[in-house]
């Protein structure tokens, strides 16, 4: 009785992933089915098919289930293409860091509806991607890593002659593009944002990159604001038009915030439950404050210990656990270091 790994493949149209499946023994002849999935040469989002250790014919079975799950979906073994390979973040790292944003109250943001030196834009439900067109393209996330991304993105992308360093949240095969720091050359990150919008709005992407549209006077943001809001949209970003760049997130503050109108949290999977269930918790400095458990649906693949994952409440209770939690799905793209207790919101 050993471990079993096979990796599996799909190739058809714009889509281009990977499927890693595992039967692992742990200890004493107890065995776990894990699997890690997504586009070829991104990080992969990784979980389990198994709550806890079991014997081998038990969990030869759902390994053997799960490759067949795949395999008739039209998956199929490395022969069809180069193998996936993980390669360490150093490799991947471009050295570019993008600015961050903190959170603020509805009574701030309503403050910044009337201020005419902040502009507004919609706070999308998606992943961060910076893209730097050189001789290619290139997809960069949140931590300054390269990664993969749509064709259609790509490829849009590529359209425009000149080379240039953009910001923006990619949502399924979309791009929305919010900043320019980099054009042919020239380092924009210093000048006013209204300055590096207004040549971003002129550059001309294909249709899978879109400028992400501004509200700028106090009438327009408070329209604005109302219509995402009545829409079901994630939130609404704040930008000061005349502040420079700044990477990093600042301790308080900023010359650009956001505000959810839902409450979403990034937190870490502590233990796998009985019944879909998995404990999360959150960071207190050093110190992992468990914050209660949060069900995943049958059609979602349970997510492994110490994955990030999205979820989203109603409020939490000061000192206690998230009040009716929802999965939204896994976080690969953030570290740890991001699930902090700050982000939480408590009933009042």
């Amino acid at each position: 009785m050993t471990s079993e790994h096979i990796t599996l493949y799909f190739k058809q149209g714009g889509s281009d992933k990977v499927y890693n499946a595992s039967l692992e023994e742990v200890k004493d002849n107890r065995f776990v089915v894990n699997f890690a999935y997504g586009r070829r040469g991104a990080t992969l989002t990784t979980g389990t098919k198994t709550n806890t250790p079991l014997d081998y014919d038990s969990a030869k079975k759902i390994y053997a289930k799960l490759v067949k799950s795949k395999t008739s979906k039209g998956y199929v073994p490395g022969a069809e293409g180069p193998q996936y390979v993980h390669t360490d973040a150093d490799t991947r790292d471009t050295g570019v860091q993008c600015q961050l944003l903190n959170f603020i109250e509805e009574a701030e943001a309503e403050r910044l509806i009337k201020a005419p030196d902040w502009w507004a834009q919609e706070k999308y439900d998606g992943k961060r991607m910076l893209l730097r067109k050189t001789e290619t393209v290139t997809a960069i996330n949140r931590q300054g890593l390269s990664v993969d991304a749509p064709d259609a993105i790509i490829t849009s992308a590529g359209s425009i002659d000149q080379s240039y360093l953009v910001d923006g949240e990619a949502v399924g095969d979309t791009l929305f593009v919010f900043d320019l720091l980099a054009i042919d050359g020239t380092d924009l990150r210093s000048a006013p944002y209204g300055q590096r919008l207004a040549q971003l709005e002129i550059l001309g992407f294909g249709e899978a990159v879109v400028v992400a549209e501004t509200a700028k006077t106090p009438r327009e943001k408070q329209q604005f604001y109302d219509r995402l809001r009545a829409s079901g949209a994630e939130g609404i970003v704040f930008k000061q038009h005349v502040a420079p760049y700044t990477t990093g997130r600042p301790n308080s503050g900023g010359t650009q915030v956001k505000f959810k109108f839902y409450a979403t949290a990034s937190v870490v999977v502590t233990q796998i439950n009985a019944k879909r269930s998995v404990a999360v918790a959150v960071l207190d400095g050093e110190q992992s404050i468990e914050i209660g458990n949060v069900t995943i649906p049958p059609n979602k693949d349970i997510p492994a210990v110490n994955a990030i994952i999205e979820v989203r409440y109603l409020y939490a209770y000061p000192g206690g656990s998230l009040y009716q939690p929802t999965y939204l799905g896994p976080r690969d793209d953030l570290h740890v270091q991001d699930c902090v207790i700050a982000q939480l919101k408590y009933k009042s």
